[in-house]
């Protein structure tokens, strides 16, 4: 399936049936513990998912993934991370028009504000999910070994 041309500027429409296949693929994450389509499930915007805390430091207080996807192949996935004392450590993965960086880019942790280029190999769904839970999971052995 080729994407969309978007209108200049535009991310186009929310693409639900790839948002579909990523909550699929979220059900088959063990870290993943809850998924849920914002607004509802007739009208998916976005795709949030729950990581299991457990998983992570005590003084990791909640892990989630925002998802969303659009019918123009453009994308952003977006990680935060929230402490116990209430501090965010995030990043995002994305592939938008934008006049601060290249169409695909990468906001750089802890707070997502800093703004590299980014190079995919594929930007199939799949892959680029597969791209990021590797990016969380390194996040995850970086957390374990800072609290120790």
């Amino acid at each position: 399936m080729t994407p969309a041309e978007p209108p200049s500027g535009s991310t186009g429409a929310p693409d639900r049936q790839t948002l579909r296949l990523l909550e699929r693929q979220c059900a088959t994450t063990p870290l993943v513990t809850n998924t849920e389509f914002q607004p509802s499930a007739m009208e998916p915007r976005r795709l949030v998912a729950t990581l299991d805390t457990d998983a992570f430091p005590e003084t990791v207080a909640t892990a989630r993934l925002d998802i969303r996807w659009f019918t123009t192949g453009d994308f952003s996935l977006h990680y935060i991370e929230t402490t116990t004392d209430g501090k965010q450590w995030e990043c995002r993965w994305d592939r938008h028009p934008n006049s601060h960086n290249t169409r695909l880019h990468f906001h750089q942790p802890p707070d997502a504000e800093a703004v590299r280029d980014l190079s995919l190999d594929s930007q199939h769904p799949l892959d680029v999910y597969a791209t990021v839970f590797s990016a969380i999971q390194q996040r995850l052995g970086d957390r374990w070994a800072d609290s120790s």
